[in-house]
């Protein structure tokens, strides 16, 4: 009865054992099947490769020195050296080495120091990915519960490739592929032995062993990745002493990208459009693998940028403050923008761009787009005659450059020596509704502030960008129709899927004759006006000077000087002047002296491997294009006046009494000889 007692409670503690051995299996099962390794499965940060027209790479954006492969282009030398040195037992193990962790303790206790490490390959991939480096039990248990979950998922050569590819080799190198260029200047697939072992041995402590400062250490850590290679099985003793005594070549400085940082301005641009038109983020660009393709023209980029570099073209400042200065070169018949910069001077990352995001008063090349388009669509021609008397509208007194008046002038001749008080007045004539309504439809932004007669001369609130007013100038050399400018076409991402392609939108903005009317007039700028000094020997240009007066009493001073022009194939805009005009920071030239020469300087080289194209303008009369060599017969009657009560000029934000006391004498609207 006794042994029979005794016989039920041992069976009761067995079945008890076995169902709290069958719990703690299952608490472990649950443990180890809830842990998220989503993240392996998450692209690493790669390279965003840039490329141009053509479709050849341009340039190449990255967040950090990483770079994918797959591990059939790795060596076996390095793989194995990774497995002798890091996890002997990698392919016998199930992500845990027990044996090898009491083997790690032993030592350590005979040594009385950490001398090393029983983690596996699977325990340093969890721990890189997902954990942090701190020594608690906590974070052990995490590790191990992550590696079961990982060899569960993955097979072990799968497991090696995120391993290479995640591990840091130090100097800012992550991967074998990036250490391989890193240290020594090639592609992992043409690694060596000994370079295999070399690397194999930075892991251990990748700054302590950096054979760029730590050369010896490196070779003694390499021999003995060696030795293990050897004692495993993995290379014989001639081998051995072969990589052994084999000196290794490091890249004291690492090989930089060739293609890495190039086109400074023209990229910033490009994640800003990639951002905000196509609902990327900054890292998704920086560092998601994509593959972007632009309407970047690498010739013109770099004519521009050599345009930029010489000094010489540009004021010099007294205190060292740079005049500052964007442009723009955009093709008229896409609206692609071909090149970019947006400063002069230290290219800081995503800083101001003032190619795009400048906000100046445009001075007088506003006078083609408010003005003079506008009249010719109400039926002026380029010889009508304007009034050039003293006017007062409303308390507004324009003034020419010169502060005289000649009585009548052609629009030709108003427009070639940019005559502020003929614009206003057409623009009274034709109607400010006109002249605000042409505006609109040329793509320029503007404010209430805006609906004044001042913006015949430029006078707007808060301003334009180059790219602005470039793509507003595309409409003169493409017949009417107007683009929007875009630097991108097409964006890939790491998998060759269609990320976002750009869809063209044709806006019609002006007939063909008046475009072509007006590349009449604005060629004549620069043959005999204010843009003589833009002329490219051997090419037809149109284009029109503009600039901005300081209004600080007591300085006669420029605060801006802009130039946009065109040929048939290329659009140009440039703006000129300080980021902050004061007393002591402006211009002494007009726009004429100095945007113009630099105009020229950008588009000839930019031009330079481009062939000559003439403009061709079938709907200009020939007795309009001759007009200029004789008297007319009978000049063009102005057309009535449309009714409209003259507007008071409203005035720009900011402005103080005394300047606009100044405005109602005539000063404060242009008003400068360009």
């Amino acid at each position: 009865m006794r042994q029979t007692r005794r016989r039920r409670c041992w069976l009761q503690a067995l079945v008890v054992a076995a169902l709290a051995l069958a719990a703690v299996v299952a608490a472990l099962e649950w443990a180890i099947d809830r842990q998220n390794i989503a993240a392996l499965e998450t692209p690493l940060p790669a390279a965003t490769i840039i490329y141009d027209e053509h479709g050849r790479i341009a340039s190449k954006l990255a967040a950090a020195n990483i770079e994918e492969v797959p591990i059939d282009r790795v060596p076996n030398y390095f793989l194995e050296a990774i497995v002798a040195t890091e996890d002997r037992r990698f392919y016998e193990h199930d992500g845990v080495d027990y044996y090898g962790l009491l083997r790690a303790m032993w030592r350590n206790i005979r040594a009385g120091a950490w001398v090393e490490g029983g983690s596996t390959i699977t325990q340093q991939l969890a721990k890189n990915v997902f954990l942090t480096n701190e020594k608690t039990l906590t974070r052990k248990w995490k590790e191990w519960l992550i590696a079961q979950k990982i060899e569960r998922t993955y097979s072990k050569q799968e497991i090696l490739e995120m391993y290479i590819n995640r591990i840091y080799f130090g100097a800012g190198a992550w991967g074998v592929a990036s250490a391989a260029k890193t240290y020594f200047g090639k592609d992992v697939s043409e690694l060596t032995l000994s370079e295999s072992a070399m690397l194999a041995g930075l892991i251990k402590a990748p700054s302590a062993l950096s054979p760029v400062r730590h050369y010896d250490k490196a070779v003694a850590r390499r021999n003995v990745v060696l030795s293990l290679m050897k004692e495993q099985g993995y290379i014989d003793d001639q081998e051995w002493l072969a990589a052994k005594n084999e000196h290794i070549a490091i890249q004291q400085e690492p090989k930089r990208d060739p293609y890495a940082g190039k086109y400074p301005y023209y990229v910033d641009e490009l994640i800003h459009e990639a951002i905000a038109q196509y609902g990327l983020t900054q890292s998704d660009v920086l560092s998601g693998g994509l593959r972007i393709y632009t309407e970047l023209d690498p010739n013109m980029q770099q004519a521009l940028e050599a345009v930029y570099a010489n000094d010489s073209l540009f004021p010099s400042s007294p205190d060292g403050v740079p005049v500052q200065s964007g442009a723009v070169l955009l093709d008229p018949k896409t609206g692609g923008v071909k090149a970019l910069v947006g400063g002069r001077g230290r290219h800081v990352f995503r800083g101001f761009n003032r190619a795009t995001e400048l906000r100046r008063q445009p001075g007088s090349t506003l006078k083609p787009l408010a003005v003079y388009t506008p009249a010719l669509e109400q039926g002026y021609g380029p010889f009508s005659l304007l009034k050039d008397e003293p006017l007062n509208l409303g308390g507004y007194r324009p003034q020419n450059y010169d502060h005289t008046h000649r009585g009548t002038v052609t629009m030709y001749e108003a427009i070639i020596h940019s005559l502020n008080v003929p614009a206003v007045w057409l623009l009274n004539e034709i109607g400010l509704d006109k002249g605000m309504e042409a505006l609109h439809r040329f793509g320029l932004p503007l404010e209430k502030e805006d609906r004044q007669l001042g913006i015949a001369l430029g006078g707007m609130s808060r301003g334009v960008s180059p790219l602005e007013m470039a793509e507003a100038y595309a409409v003169f050399a493409n017949d009417g129709v107007r683009l929007d400018g875009h630097l991108i076409t097409k964006i890939v991402d790491a998998y060759g899927r269609k990320v976002a392609e750009w869809k063209p939108r044709r806006t019609v903005v002006t007939s063909k004759k008046v475009a072509q009317q007006m590349t009449f007039l604005l060629e004549g700028v620069i043959r005999e006006g204010t843009g003589k000094r833009a002329a490219i020997p051997g090419r037809e240009l149109a284009g029109k000077t503009g600039s901005t007066e300081m209004t600080i009493l007591g300085i006669d001073g420029v605060k801006d000087q802009w130039m946009v022009g065109y040929t048939p194939q290329l659009v140009g805009a440039l703006w000129l002047g300080y980021d902050r005009p004061d007393e002591t920071h402006y211009l002494t030239t007009t726009s004429g002296e100095t945007a113009a020469i630099i105009f020229r300087h950008m588009m000839e080289k930019a031009l330079a491997d481009e062939p000559v194209v003439r403009f061709s303008l079938p709907l200009v009369k020939q007795a309009e294009r001759e007009h200029k060599k004789r008297e007319p017969k009978a000049p063009e009657s102005v057309p009535p006046k449309v009714k409209e009560k003259p507007r008071t000029p409203g005035h720009e934000k900011g402005k103080n009494k005394k300047e606009k006391k100044e405005k109602k004498h005539g000063k404060g609207h242009g008003g400068k000889h360009e």
